[in-house]
């Protein structure tokens, strides 16, 4: 059994990353002793209650970043992301020390010695994407200056990082990570709660999910528009959009009710479901879609497609694998979404091929799978 420090920002829902987080702490809390250090409590029935794990505030012990650590950057009027993570790092150096495993859930880490590190996408890839920027992050003088100044409260050192172990979460991921920062990670799939088998097919209705944050790089006006294409040739077919929102979604959400009130009377919205009702909404429908570009793994869409959905993504990011890298299931611009999903619609024989392709597919993603790897790559650091 090993002394285990798991270091993440947050544990709390909604996103990913939190995700991943979360079912680290329940692959090793039956195997080491595990402290969870990060910038805010954790509250284990919203975490169960949203990610589907089966956690007890028993199972581990905790550390919050003091808040002499933490009352500046929280007042701030912008996420400060990356100052957040560098203090946080800075002071994981501090208790460290009586830890043999440090397991880093938030991409590059530098705790001042070898651990482990799990990279979404590399915060250390820049300039960041289009998708990832807001108005804070111009000019680029001063974005320049904000990487620095994170830079130099973490202590960062890249010849330090690259000594860690690196998962990644997707393929693609790991090839940026290789031709950016070297190495050789290694990938591990986030894991994806068992949704159940839902309807049977010819119960399920022949309508669209699109699930995920409220937020404007998911592109569910994108969505939104490649359905209304499709629905000169499918007239009745009909979208819900599942999503989680908070104060900062608040504008891109009214923008998207507006296009939808444009669009007609079939788009549906669903905000901050439990994960009971998400399962049975995701078991009761026969399509979905996503519309962010490049996504790094694409949880929504390995969600619907272990859940018997036929997903269709985006050409591009770790998406890609999820789908198994299908062409019917992949588009470029809005047109050749609407005609791939269109000609899928009117033909039974290929709904029942992707339906047996991306089942065969959902294992790999399975909670199940990801903690044996965990727990795994633990014991033998």
């Amino acid at each position: 059994m090993k002394r285990v420090l798991l270091v993440q920002p947050s544990l709390q829902p909604p996103g990913g990353g939190n995700g991943v987080a979360a079912w680290v702490l329940q692959a090793l809390v039956p195997a080491h002793r595990v402290t969870v250090l990060s910038w805010q409590p954790v509250e284990v029935a919203a975490i169960n209650r949203f990610f589907g794990t089966t956690l007890h505030g028993g199972d581990f012990e905790s550390l919050i970043v003091p808040r002499t650590w933490t009352w500046l950057p929280n007042l701030l009027p912008v996420p400060a992301t990356l100052v957040k993570l560098a203090l946080l790092m800075r002071y994981t150096r501090r208790v460290s020390a009586d830890f043999d495993v440090i397991f880093g859930v938030h991409n590059e880490t530098d705790y001042g010695r070898r651990g482990i590190q799990y990279i979404h996408y590399p915060s250390y890839l820049r300039p960041r994407p289009a998708v990832d920027l807001r108005w804070y992050h111009r000019p680029r003088v001063a974005l320049s200056a904000y990487y620095a100044l994170a830079d130099r409260i973490a202590g960062f050192s890249l010849a330090r990082m690259r000594s860690n172990l690196t998962l990644v979460n997707s393929d693609w991921t790991g090839a940026h990570v290789r031709a950016f920062l070297g190495g050789e990670p290694r990938t591990l799939y986030p894991p994806v709660a068992d949704p159940g088998p839902g309807l049977p097919w010819d119960e399920r209705a022949p309508h669209f999910l699109a699930i995920g944050r409220i937020s404007p790089e998911k592109e569910y006006e994108r969505t939104m528009r490649i359905l209304a294409r499709v629905r000169t040739e499918a007239p009745g077919l009909r979208l819900t959009i599942a999503g989680t929102s908070d104060r900062h979604s608040a504008r891109y959400l009214a923008g998207l009710e507006r296009l939808a009130r444009e669009l007609g009377d079939w788009i549906t919205f669903r905000l901050d479901l439990d994960r009971e009702e998400l399962r049975r909404l995701m078991g009761s429908h026969r399509y979905g879609i996503h519309g962010m570009r490049e996504e790094h793994f694409g949880m929504a869409p390995a969600e619907l497609a272990r859940a018997g959905v036929i997903v269709w993504v985006p050409r591009g990011g770790g998406q890609m694998e999820v789908v198994g890298h299908e062409p019917a299931l992949m588009y470029g611009d809005e047109d050749e979404a609407a005609r791939k999903i269109t000609a899928v619609l009117q033909d039974s024989a290929a709904q029942e091929r992707l339906r047996r392709q991306l089942a065969a597919l959902a294992s790999q993603f399975s909670t199940d799978r990801f903690m044996r790897e965990v727990r795994a790559i633990v014991t033998a650091f």
